[in-house]
């Protein structure tokens, strides 16, 4: 059984990371012949079970979280007995985990110092913690007890190369300050560039708040917000940008956003944040950069990127299919 975050919908193709690893393992599940159930809200699209737990419409502040939390944790509780292990994907998991004696496996997808710091530190047998990168478990507190990483992975098939590359830059992702698209349109301006800045703002306070003051403020007729975008449009998006552009300021635990632009041979420019080092290297696939002055400087260098190389380290790293096949393995394991 795995357990998404409750305010984002799991589908085919998902805004965020934890939902779209979680939507991988669900089809590879039900490709294997095994009974795949999945407790996410209204909306979500699974090649499972679905079980629904309400979708937000407004503001998601402490109320609301209150609500719906209650309601997962009678979803995880009424199903988790049915379940050979409970895989949960949130970073509230500690609220609706299931109690001890069953068997759950959590995959930590964000920073760890945005755990509570006791959160890492299980003192059960049969619940296990999972990073997605080794740097990420580098920044592990002292005490966590963590499996070894499983590094995320993308289907190689669904993103290929482009026969031309446009004029524009890209950021792709869900808006939120930590994610820097302020950043990425000022340095599409320094460069002189056109820059297209697609994903949802999810409805949190904070999240609506950086869209309305510090991108839509930034935006003009050759720097544009055109929301979500998904399936085709977004393959398409990747594999015809001159580069995508990754400022993030959080430690990224990972970036399957950079891994989809080089398989679609598209050069990534990206702080050196978190794991982002090891998915980017410098002078060949993207380069490293600190700051907007340097994203831009990279901008104007990235012609010197052979697309071709980039699809050959998305083949030789990021193949979906060996992170599937590992998570599989794992769950007998654990589930033994």
């Amino acid at each position: 059984m795995s357990v998404a975050y409750p305010f984002a919908p799991v589908t085919p193709d998902p805004a965020g990371g934890a939902e779209q690893v979680l939507a991988q393992l669900d089809r590879a599940l039900v490709e294997a012949g095994h009974r795949s159930i999945v407790v996410a809200c209204e909306g979500s699209e699974v090649a499972g079970e679905l079980v629904a737990v309400p979708a937000s419409d407004g503001l998601i502040d402490d109320a609301r979280r209150a609500e719906v939390h209650a309601v997962v944790r009678g979803a995880v509780a009424q199903v988790a007995g049915a379940a050979d292990l409970v895989h949960l994907h949130g970073i509230d998991y500690p609220v609706y985990l299931p109690g001890p004696g069953v068997r759950t496996l959590v995959t930590l997808h964000l920073p760890l110092d945005w755990y509570p710091a006791d959160a890492l530190r299980p003192d059960r047998d049969d619940l296990w913690l999972l990073p997605v990168s080794q740097a990420q478990a580098r920044r592990a507190p002292e005490g966590a007890r963590l499996l070894e990483p499983v590094a995320n992975g993308v289907d190689l098939d669904r993103y290929r190369p482009a026969p031309a590359k446009g004029d524009h830059a890209l950021v792709l992702g869900r808006i939120a300050p930590e994610k820097g698209f302020a950043d990425a349109i000022d340095a599409a301006k320094r460069a002189d560039i056109p820059l297209i800045a697609a994903g949802p703002a999810f409805p949190h306070p904070e999240h609506v708040r950086y869209l309305d003051e510090e991108v839509r403020p930034r935006l003009d007729e050759r720097r544009r917000w055109i929301g979500a975008v998904a399936g085709e449009d977004k393959r398409r998006l990747l594999a015809e940008a001159r580069c995508l552009l990754v400022p993030s300021t959080a430690p990224e635990t990972s970036s399957l956003v950079a891994m989809e632009a080089l398989a679609s041979g598209t050069p990534v420019i990206a702080y050196r944040s978190g794991a982002l080092p090891e998915i980017v290297e410098n002078g060949v696939t993207g380069f490293l950069v600190d700051g907007v002055a340097d994203m831009a400087d990279g901008i104007g260098r990235v012609a010197a990127i052979d697309p071709a190389a980039c699809r050959r380290a998305a083949e030789a790293c990021f193949d979906g299919r060996r992170t599937a096949a590992a998570y599989l393995n794992l769950y007998e394991r654990l589930a033994a």
